[in-house]
């Protein structure tokens, strides 16, 4: 079995995939006809995004990301953790903790999207 894709659920699905783009760098995989799902890529497991409002009209209720008191993270590595949480903080997201060097030799910072999922941004782990 292989983790295939994760769905945040979201207000609005077209400006998460443009935050998501312009914050992040990720492309657009694929998005629904109805504008209500949409996949972004990610390597082999996709991010995607579901209007609250689908989930409400089949019957479920969703509740509204706390980048306080999260419930999980979504984590993006890259090499230079400074400059990508610079690009997210100026295209929309909201600053949660600087970067910092962690005691098991990884740069971690963290921002939280539009919705208010708390993404991670980190470098590999170093070899210690």
């Amino acid at each position: 079995m292989k983790l295939k894709y994760t769905i945040l659920y979201v207000d609005d699905v077209a400006a998460s995939v443009k935050f998501y783009e312009n914050a992040l760098g990720l492309g657009l995989k694929m998005l629904h006809g109805s504008g209500e799902y949409a996949e972004m890529e990610t390597g082999e497991t996709s991010l995607s995004f579901c209007a609250r409002s689908l989930m409400t009209q089949i019957g479920k209720e969703t509740t509204k990301a706390n980048p306080k008191a999260p419930v999980s993270e979504i984590a993006f590595e890259t090499d230079d953790v400074a400059s990508a949480f610079e690009k997210a903080v100026k295209n929309g997201a909201k600053p949660i903790s600087e970067p910092a060097m962690m005691p098991w030799k990884q740069m971690v910072s963290y921002v939280a999207d539009l919705d208010g999922f708390l993404i991670e941004i980190c470098s590999p782990i170093l070899d210690v």
